[in-house]
C-alpha cells in the first residue's frame, strides 16, 4: 500500500519548488529548467502558475511557484516556453534547454 501524497498549501500536488534537488540527480544526464517569477518592480511572485509549453506551444506541465517565487521543471532537452499566469499579469520566457540545471528568468505584467 502506497501513502498518498499530501497537496502543498497552495492546493497542488507537485513538489515544493523551493526544495533543493534531490541528491540523486545525475545532471549529466537530467534536464531542469528552474528559476523565479517576478513582477516588472522586480519584487518575487509567489502563487503565480507557471506552465512549461514545447516547441509546438503545447501544453506539457503546471506548477506554482513558491512563496520566493520559484519554480522548478524536470524536462528533455530542447526549446521550451515558460508562461507565467498571476495577479501581477502575465509573461512568457523562451528556454533551449540542455543538460543540467538551466536558468530562466520570468517577468509578469499588467498587459
Amino acid at each position: 500500500m502506497t501513502t498518498p501524497v499530501a497537496p502543498s498549501a497552495a492546493g497542488c500536488a507537485a513538489p515544493d519548488q523551493a526544495a533543493p534537488l534531490p541528491v540523486s540527480l545525475d545532471l549529466e544526464k537530467e534536464t531542469v529548467i528552474t528559476g523565479v517569477v517576478s513582477a516588472a518592480n522586480g519584487e518575487a511572485v509567489p502563487g503565480a502558475y507557471v506552465r512549461l509549453l514545447d516547441s509546438s506551444g503545447e501544453f506539457t506541465a503546471e506548477v506554482v511557484t513558491s512563496a520566493a517565487g520559484q519554480f522548478r521543471f524536470f524536462a528533455a532537452p530542447g526549446t521550451w516556453t515558460l508562461r507565467a499566469l498571476s495577479r501581477h499579469g502575465n509573461g512568457d520566457a523562451s528556454v533551449t534547454a540542455g543538460q543540467g540545471i538551466n536558468q530562466v528568468s520570468v517577468t509578469v505584467g499588467l498587459e
